[in-house]
């Protein structure tokens, strides 16, 4: 049935049209100006939970006063100040549904159309919540695969800091390696420092991603040092071992942590936001710290880094004690092979000269040895020799064979292959576990030689590189003789001896076979080398020789440590240069003390018995 207001003022519809209207199923309603409705079809009722009676005539506001000040109450009211057609989409409470409403302005009225779009909306909103669900989802996934990266790196970071700082001994280097490693991994910026023995600090590893400012960056940590308040986080971490963290950099930090003006200067363009210190601690003492620096644009530390930091920190120190630790035992080392290296005695009208390098790869400490002295006859007995085995181990069991070889040339005044029989077997009795080569000369020159000058070198071999002879002429002899089985062994077969004149300006050369032999090399092709250059060294001092020698030969490293020992003889006009002014000992104190204790402990076990169990 279809019902029209006829008091509102409205022209009633003709029947016909009414008949279509009210037939619609889409819901229809007219509000007259004085928004009542003037008319609502049936599908506009049943969707408004209402009648077309209890509706006609009423006004829209009393009926549905949820709807004032609303979305549908602005459509309207918009449409009919504007006389434009509009539409709105909204949630209506009252009736827990959502609406699309349509509007325009006609003679009749208002014409409002509507629709019931609750399920469209459900749908879509289902429809919009999946979709958001598999985006947090890649986003989850994402996140914890950009975690897992970084965790990864993380843990690459702290591996590559052992490789890296447990290669070298230099404290220094391995510093400076790994202020590299953690930038820009950690931080923008770092610097790590180190404190010596003596207290002094130092900051050493510095490192900056930014190349623009890497000079920036050292202006201001060679200021810091003598700049930093006692209230700065690298001296705050020092003193109590615990990590200082300033997430938020601001000026009243920058003030308390230095104090010099011309610092904070020379700190602005470097526009720290971010600072976290974390003192390197080793077996319960802190050798340094490590700060990490991170500028605006990356702002505050993360969690992981922090964590990171602390552990690589932890490692970085435990590295850098042992790099401190193998520095004193190889300083202690190496003092104690020097010492093991007595000079040579510089008999009338005999020049002699030694050089000892340790090796520049790996230990560089070893059982090179040489020796020179006089017997009680006159004769001079020059000895070179090589233990098997390159650490301090083989350095002792060296200061024991050479001992012995002295003891028992001086004693005995046996030509060379007599010594070295003698060596041999007491090493083996005396249960010391090594093994080595030797090589033992005597220039002897008899009574009835003396006057004429006129010498004599006999030197026998015990598995050791044959000497060589420069003449005065500049040619060079290799002497050969039959060469004996190393000491060691406890060989009861002959060793024999091999003679020769030595002419007067001419040089005999010992040496050990870390001087020629090259990995790659053959061995021929290095002695040939070293030939051609003593040749070439004809005319040139006794210390220049060797100097040139040490220097082509083992070029910028070597694999095994070189003694070198020369002898040149003189004519009796010859008058020996003054020696230089003695400087003083290498090596801090407490270093001299150690390598001086140790030396004496194996000095007086030398010739000891010693038993392998």
């Amino acid at each position: 049935m279809i019902t029209v207001n006829r008091d509102s003022g409205v022209p009633p519809p003709s029947d016909l049209l009414l008949q279509a209207v009210d037939g619609m199923d889409r819901p229809l309603l007219v509000l007259d100006d004085d928004w009542r409705f003037a008319y609502v079809n049936a599908a506009g009722a049943a969707v408004l939970g209402r009648t077309v009676e209890g509706l006609v005539g009423r006004d829209v506001w009393a009926q549905f006063p949820e709807a004032v000040g609303g979305p549908f109450e602005q459509l309207y009211r918009w449409v009919r100040a504007t006389g434009t057609s509009g539409s709105t989409e909204a949630w209506f409470a009252p009736l827990g549904r959502w609406f699309r409403a349509d509007a325009f302005l006609t003679e009749a009225g208002l014409v409002v159309t509507f629709d019931d779009v609750t399920e469209r909306r459900r749908v879509e909103g289902e429809r919009a919540a999946a979709i958001a669900a598999r985006e947090e989802a890649a986003r989850v996934a994402a996140d914890a695969a950009a975690s897992a990266e970084r965790a990864g790196r993380h843990l690459m970071l702290l591996g590559d800091i052992n490789l890296a700082m447990t290669s070298t001994v230099d404290v220094d280097e391995a510093v400076d390696r790994f202020a590299h490693l953690v930038v820009p991994l950690l931080a923008d910026w770092c610097l790590v420092s180190v404190v010596d023995p003596d207290g002094t600090r130092r900051d050493v590893g510095r490192a900056h991603r930014d190349p623009a400012l890497v000079e920036a960056m050292h202006r201001y940590a060679d200021a810091r040092v003598r700049t930093n308040e006692r209230s700065a986080p690298v001296p705050t971490a020092l003193r109590s071992g615990r990590p200082v963290v300033i997430q938020e950099l601001l000026p009243h930090h920058v003030d308390e942590m230095v104090g010099d003006r011309a610092t904070r200067a020379l700190l602005e363009p470097l526009r720290p936001a971010a600072v976290a210190t974390f003192p390197l601690l080793a077996r319960g003492e802190v050798f340094g710290a490590l700060t990490l620096v991170n500028g605006p644009d990356r702002g505050a530390h993360t969690e992981a880094e922090l964590r990171t930091a602390e552990i690589a920190s932890r490692r970085a120190a435990l590295a850098l004690d042992n790099a401190r630790l193998a520095a004193a035992g190889q300083q202690v080392a190496e003092r104690l092979q020097h010492s093991l290296l007595s000079p040579p005695v510089q008999p009338e009208r005999l020049e002699l000269a030694v050089r000892y390098r340790g090796a520049t790869r790996g230990v560089s400490i070893g059982g090179d040895w040489y020796d020179a002295f006089q017997q009680p006859d006159g004769d001079t007995v020059v000895v070179i020799g090589d233990v098997m085995g390159h650490d301090i181990e083989a350095a002792a069991a060296m200061g024991q064979v050479k001992t012995l070889v002295r003891a028992i040339a001086f004693d005995r005044l046996e030509e060379p292959a007599g010594v070295l029989r003698r060596v041999d077997h007491a090493l083996v009795g005396l249960a010391v576990p090594t093994m080595a080569t030797a090589l033992v000369c005597r220039i002897e020159q008899a009574p009835a030689d003396r006057s004429t000058g006129r010498r004599r070198l006999r030197w026998s071999s015990a598995g050791h590189p044959d000497p060589m002879l420069l003449h005065p002429d500049g040619t060079v002899s290799d002497l050969s003789a039959p060469v004996g089985p190393p000491l060691g062994i406890g060989w009861r077969g002959p060793r024999a001896d091999g003679v020769v004149p030595v002419p007067d300006g001419g040089t005999v050369l010992l040496f050990t076979d870390g001087l020629f032999e090259r990995r790659g090399v053959l061995l021929d092709e290095g002695r040939d080398q070293l030939r051609r250059l003593v040749a070439a060294s004809a005319g040139e001092s006794l210390d220049a020789l060797c100097d040139r020698l040490l220097a082509e030969m083992t070029g910028g490293g070597v694999e095994d440590d070189v003694a070198v020992l020369a002898v040149r003889a003189h004519p009796p006009t010859w008058e020996r240069p003054r020696p230089p002014a003695k400087g003083g000992e290498d090596g801090p104190p407490q270093v001299r003390a150690a390598a001086s204790r140790t030396a004496a402990a194996i000095a007086s076990t030398a010739c000891g018995a010693q038993r392998i169990e």
